[in-house]
């Protein structure tokens, strides 16, 4: 493992002794793992978003450049992108 020292503000400080003396965590590191984990997946995420986002777009370039319009409004839109339908 590798050691990183770093430096917190006093909130998070006692946030993060907070949670060792509860018992959730035996020690600051993992405390800090698990953050850092929590982080990177929440970026991931964001990333997946933002690919699906673009592709999406360049599809419905394509579509608009082909001459192809949808009748949908943007709450449409919106509801089946939330539902995860993508497929038009």
């Amino acid at each position: 493992m590798t050691t990183v020292t770093v430096n917190l503000r006093p909130d998070l400080a006692d946030f993060l002794e907070g949670e060792v003396a509860k018992g959730g965590y035996t020690s600051s590191s993992d405390v800090v793992q698990d953050a850092l984990l929590l982080l990177q997946h929440e970026k991931a995420a964001e990333e997946e978003k933002l690919l699906t986002l673009r592709r999406e777009i360049a599809r419905g370039l394509e579509e608009a450049e082909a001459g192809r319009f949808s009748k949908k409004t943007v709450d449409d839109i919106l509801s089946d992108i939330l539902a995860g339908n993508t497929s038009g």
